[in-house]
């Protein structure tokens, strides 16, 4: 499939970003860019590594650079973001401008808070898990959806059902 642009994975963690985003690249023959991938091979650091040592300001000037670098590509790829990239107003304006198609995995917090117990990988919450993610989605969600073209509720759905609706959004043009 040729197609221009780029599909870009937005939400909170724990949300498939990483896994749909492989799902989605497989299906279209374009790369994967995972922002914690990327900032692994930057830096020798996982973005837990990170937080641990400079605290969640410490990463998030790292997760803006590594987006805005993958967005700048002349190929079209696949882009798992960070989902705190959306508090940085100049990730928001590319992702305004951007020739492709921004996607908002948005789940329920609670669901998010029963995975994050699973995936120590990430970042520590403080305090308790679904009380934080809770006040991180209500304050994210305007963002998200400013600049989302599609939101796929991903609650309970199987990462390929989720992929299968990204590319045929993606396929029919529906993007920018």
């Amino acid at each position: 499939m040729s197609l221009s642009g780029a599909v870009v994975l937005l939400g909170l963690m724990a949300t498939g970003k990483s896994t749909v985003g492989a799902v989605v690249a497989e299906r279209l023959g374009w790369p994967l860019l995972d922002s914690d991938a990327q900032i692994l091979a930057r830096t020798g650091r996982t973005v837990r590594q990170l937080v641990a040592d400079g605290g969640p300001e410490a990463h998030r000037q790292l997760e803006s650079a590594v987006l805005l670098d993958a967005l700048a590509r002349p190929e079209p790829a696949v882009v798992a973001a960070a989902a705190g990239v959306v508090l940085d107003p100049v990730v928001l304006e590319a992702l305004a401008d951007l020739d492709g198609t921004v996607v908002w995995l948005r789940a329920d917090p609670d669901i998010l808070a029963e995975r994050v117990a699973h995936g120590g990988h990430r970042p520590p919450i403080p305090g308790d898990p679904s009380a934080w993610l809770a006040a991180t989605h209500a304050a994210r969600a305007p963002r998200y959806t400013e600049v989302a073209d599609l939101i796929v509720d991903v609650d309970d759905v199987p990462a390929e059902v989720v992929a299968e609706r990204i590319v045929t959004h993606v396929a029919a043009g529906a993007g920018r």
